[in-house]
This record gives C-alpha cells, sequence and structure tokens, in this order.
C-alpha cells in the first residue's frame, strides 16, 4: 500500500515490526470493505502512553491513555443504528483520504500481556479496528457495535487471528 504514512515515535515498536504489523491490518481492513488499497491514504502515529494521553486530552478532552485513536478525513457514519457507512470517494487526485491513527505502545503492549495474547495479533485487532473507524464504522450503540465487531471477527478470522470478543 503506497499512501500508508507510518510515524514511528517510539523506538519500542521495531520489536513488533510495525510496519509490517500495520500494512497487514490496513490492507486486509480495506480489502474486506472493497476500498482500493492503491488510491487510501491513512497516517498513522506509532507512539507512547504520553504522547496518546496528550492526543486523548485535546481531541476527546480525556486526558488518560488510551490503546488507539482514529481521526477520519470526513464523516462517514450510517444515518441509521446499525446502518452501513457512506462509502469514501476518491478526490480530484484520485486518493481516497481517509484518515489518521495514533497507537500507544504501553496500552498496547500491557493489554496484550493482560489477555495472554500475542502482541501482534492485539496490534492487529486494534489497527484493524480503527481503519473501520476511519471508514466510518462505530460502537456508539449496541447495533453499531455488534455489526462494526462482526466485521472485525470476519477481517481478523481471514488472517488466521482469534475473535477478540470472545471470551476465552
Amino acid at each position: 500500500m503506497e499512501n500508508l504514512d507510518i510515524s514511528i515515535e517510539d523506538p519500542r515498536w521495531a520489536t513488533l515490526d510495525f510496519d509490517a504489523v500495520a500494512l497487514r491490518a490496513v490492507h486486509s481492513a480495506l480489502t474486506h470493505q472493497n476500498i482500493p488499497t492503491a488510491t487510501a491514504e491513512i497516517s498513522i502515529l506509532a507512539c507512547d502512553d504520553a504522547r496518546i494521553t496528550t492526543l486523548n486530552a485535546e481531541f476527546r478532552t480525556k486526558p488518560r491513555p488510551t490503546n488507539v485513536l482514529s481521526w477520519p478525513s470526513e464523516e462517514r457514519a450510517a444515518t441509521g443504528d446499525g446502518g452501513v457507512p457512506t462509502r469514501p470517494s476518491a478526490g480530484p487526485d484520485g486518493l481516497i483520504e481517509l484518515g489518521d491513527i495514533a497507537i500507544s505502545y504501553d496500552t498496547c503492549m500491557a493489554e496484550a500481556l493482560a489477555a495472554a495474547k500475542p502482541a501482534a495479533d492485539h496490534v492487529t485487532h486494534l489497527i484493524v479496528h480503527a481503519t473501520l473507524h476511519l471508514l466510518g464504522y462505530d460502537h456508539e450503540t449496541a447495533q453499531d457495535a455488534a455489526l462494526m465487531e462482526g466485521i472485525e471477527v470476519e477481517i481478523l478470522g481471514k488472517l488466521g487471528l482469534d475473535d477478540p470478543y470472545r471470551e476465552s
């Protein structure tokens, strides 16, 4: 995917081969949603808890760390609960600007450890999740959550990963 811009602020991400994990996750999510990966644009910031806390405070007024944040380039949410979001379209330059993602090493690794999951699997899930947010999916209502989680499970299953919502 040519238009995936990855900025790694925290060098600990190198232990995970973050570029490969992110590319696989984004490519899988976009392909599943029939979005052409050659023209889709996404930026990902791989940071730490300090940085994501600042971003979370600035953009969501929640001054605490979180695992992943996303900023869609435009509003694509469905008009009704459980509905399919508006499909993104290409701009005059032929590119489909989807938005930005930030992901925190500290929180992701702590969550993976607590759930006894491989870190790469957990990070893959979170990037798939964030990519779906860029496409207009959310989990604000039970119907929206069921739709989004079902899509995540399908994508992860195609990657050979377990359902992250199933209790062990």
